[in-house]
């Protein structure tokens, strides 16, 4: 786990990294009720949608958890570089991983306002489905060609 003086980035980064769906229940510890959250598929507001998200995710996916990286906080602001592995239900066993990272804002009282993930879905995602990972490879190669 990567460490940080920031009391308010050490406890998401052990939510992040200790998350299960039981604590979903527990959300409104660390998101502000009208927080804002947005990433390559979703952009909602407040935490009933966030927890959605959330909830989807362990839906969809077999074991997901997050690994942190990297922890940089300046004032209101964190930037965390995470791995995000899990296995998808529907398609292969394999343990897969996406890299990425989040931009977190934190209100006065030290709850997240703003969470904005940033990764590649193309190349962390789609590459690795079946049939349209071909496809997404083979445009890949084209582009670069």
């Amino acid at each position: 786990m990567v460490t940080t003086d920031d009391p308010r980035t050490a406890r998401v980064i052990a939510l992040f990294e200790g998350l299960t769906p039981a604590d979903l229940n527990r959300l409104g510890e660390f998101y502000a009720p009208q927080a804002r959250f947005k990433d390559p598929f979703n952009e909602v507001q407040g935490l009933p949608a966030i927890r959605a998200v959330f909830e989807h995710m362990y839906a969809a996916l077999h074991q997901p958890r997050f690994v942190v990286r990297e922890a940089i906080v300046q004032g209101e602001q964190c930037f965390l570089v995470w791995d995000f592995l899990f296995r998808f239900k529907r398609f292969s066993s394999a343990e897969q991983c996406v890299r990425g990272g989040s931009h977190l804002q934190y209100g006065p009282d030290g709850r997240i306002t703003l969470h904005r993930d940033y990764w590649d879905a193309a190349e962390e995602l789609y590459e690795k489905l079946p049939g349209v990972g071909a496809l997404m490879r083979w445009l890949k190669r084209r582009a670069n060609s």
